[in-house]
């Protein structure tokens, strides 16, 4: 299966793992999505960024960490990999630097007025 392949279906899967409200733990707050997923090219392991609104990512990564194990057997029931990858979790802060540039921006052009 061609590497690409392999992160889209892996970022479809563990989405819909996620919104489905299947991780039971009162760390997962906020609006969790997952961003993207990077998988090295022997398998061996893939980078999950998730970014989250309206919640502390802190809480939510160490909430992933956590279930990181319980979110791999559940993909591999739905991904047929040979190999299934270890699964780590980051923060995609690139939403949050979006808005941060947007209101300096806003500003900028407020303050020419």
């Amino acid at each position: 299966m061609n590497i690409d392949r392999v992160n889209s279906e892996l970022k479809r899967q563990i989405a819909v793992i996620i919104g489905n409200d299947e991780i039971k733990d009162p760390r997962m707050n906020g609006f969790v999505s997952v961003t993207e997923v990077l998988t090295a090219k022997d398998l061996g392991s893939a980078t999950v960024y998730v970014s989250v609104l309206n919640g502390d990512i802190k809480e939510v990564l160490s909430a992933l960490k956590s279930a990181a194990g319980y979110i791999r057997n559940l993909v591999k029931d739905k991904v047929k990999l040979r190999n299934m990858p270890e699964l780590r979790f980051a923060a995609d802060n690139s939403i949050e630097y979006g808005l941060k540039m947007d209101k300096i921006i806003d500003n900028v052009l407020r303050d020419k007025e």
